[in-house]
């Protein structure tokens, strides 16, 4: 049998009941925590919620038989989550979980309290990206393979944090309870723990068929590092990890399907962006004059840290604020120190097919996800406003995104685009989705308000 076709067996999934043991024993661990949860949690869900639950366990189940890495990673997140609910009910006051007790409880004060895991999220995440960075540097498969295993200890806080706090939220009041999916802090947390889940399901599925892209995990960690920066000042200096009611806008159900999709298509389009980032800075090994580095310095500075808030709190004298200040000058060190190292780097990336071929995949994955969310959007919008479209700033910045990867991925297919305009194509998507995302937030007010900074 070929190489080839080994790798192709080793990707199949097994099929029918010919599955091993460990496949069904997940199936029905599965099972028991969603009867769990339903029998315990019920009678706070509406039927939107219980449908979800209920397509949520055969849905984790097909993902646990596809990817048999997460398995482990699903049956450990709803144990933990598990573990602080129980701790939590330990103490309750008139409307359930008492929340301060948290802070009198070792497991839940510093690691399953939502706020205490997503702290260590982004530790984990600034860990492996140096660690990726550490194997790129010193050639070093040890130090790679650390910075995988930490990406998965990092998604597994995440995963923790954003289930606790799920759970905390209904303990405040019974009309405060809701997905963590509803403002900035919870969606940027959504976003690194998606992109690294992406990230990590391209280098396993690539490491079985003989094509290693560990070192390519450096460039697309950096993009996961500059959102949890973000979410770092956005909790500490705007006070965003605190739980808040929805506004009434955000009380639909339709908001739990839409907002995962979209992060979906954001955090894959994130990925393309560094992986055509690194395409280029192996193309441009060689290059010898500064003048034709310009651009990629331009543009990595821009992806190492976020293109927004180069100002200090609201009323303050300052322009920039020091968290700003501080982070802008690590980026600037980062993208100083790939251009200077690039030929050492190039050497260590993958072939610019593999490049390509990851490029292409991360893109055609994120633009069927951000196709099905703006379809959810706009039934989101007939709900909430009476109307399907109502080119609203963020509507339209969502249909320019859509437009982007669309002919991106017309030219691919039809044209056979490839090479370096097609990673300086993807590399400037990153920055429409970015305006499209925070910018527009931003700068533009309208329908979507409630998201400002």
């Amino acid at each position: 049998m070929s190489t080839s076709s080994s790798a192709s067996a080793a990707l199949a999934p097994a099929g029918g009941l010919r599955r091993p043991v460990t496949d069904w024993l997940f199936a029905v661990l599965t099972l028991a925590l969603g009867a769990w949860g339903f029998a315990a949690y019920g009678s706070a869900m509406d039927g939107y919620e219980k449908a979800i639950l209920a397509a949520a366990v055969p849905s984790v189940i097909a993902m646990g038989w596809f990817w048999r890495p997460l398995r482990l990673l699903l049956v450990l997140v709803g144990l933990a989550t598990w573990g602080a609910m129980t701790l939590y009910q330990q103490h309750t006051d008139a409307h359930g979980a008492d929340l301060a007790y948290a802070d009198q409880v070792f497991w839940l004060k510093y690691f399953l309290s939502s706020q205490s895991a997503i702290l260590w999220m982004s530790v984990l995440f600034f860990m492996s990206t140096a660690f990726y960075w550490i194997g790129l540097a010193a050639r070093s498969a040890t130090a790679t393979k650390l910075g995988s295993r930490l990406t998965w200890a990092g998604i597994f806080m995440a995963l923790v944090g954003t289930l606790v706090r799920w759970f905390e939220s209904h303990q405040i009041a019974p009309d405060i309870g809701h997905i963590p999916v509803s403002n900035l802090y919870e969606v940027f947390v959504l976003f690194a723990w998606l992109t690294a889940a992406y990230w990590l399901y391209y280098e396993d599925r690539f490491a079985r068929m003989g094509r290693d892209l560990g070192s390519l995990g450096a460039f697309v960690m950096l993009v996961v590092s500059a959102a949890v920066g973000f979410l770092l000042w956005y909790a500490l200096e705007r006070g965003a990890h605190e739980i808040q009611p929805l506004v009434p806008a955000l009380q639909s159900w339709w908001m739990k399907l839409h907002v995962p999709a979209n992060f979906i298509g954001y955090g894959t389009f994130a990925l393309a962006a560094m992986v055509a980032f690194a395409y280029l800075v192996k193309h441009q090994a060689a290059e010898t004059r500064w003048w034709k580095l310009a651009p990629l310095w331009l543009v990595g500075v821009v992806l190492c840290f976020e293109p927004v808030v180069f100002r200090a709190k609201p009323g303050s004298e300052q322009w920039l604020s020091s968290f700003w200040a501080v982070y802008f000058g690590i980026a600037a060190l980062i993208v100083a120190a790939i251009v200077a190292a690039r030929r050492r780097i190039a050497a260590q990336l993958p072939s610019f097919e593999v490049l390509d071929d990851v490029m292409y995949k991360a893109i055609a994955v994120g633009f069927a996800f951000f196709t099905i969310a703006t379809i959810l959007g706009a039934f989101w919008a007939a709900e909430a406003w009476g109307g399907y479209w109502s080119w609203d700033p963020k509507e339209t910045w969502a249909l320019i995104v859509w437009l982007n990867y669309a002919a991106w991925l017309h030219m691919r297919l039809m044209k056979g685009l490839r090479g370096t305009f097609s990673a300086w194509w993807a590399l400037a998507g990153l920055l429409v989705t970015s305006f499209a995302f925070l910018g527009v937030n931003m700068f533009l007010s309208g329908l979507h308000s409630y998201g400002t900074l």
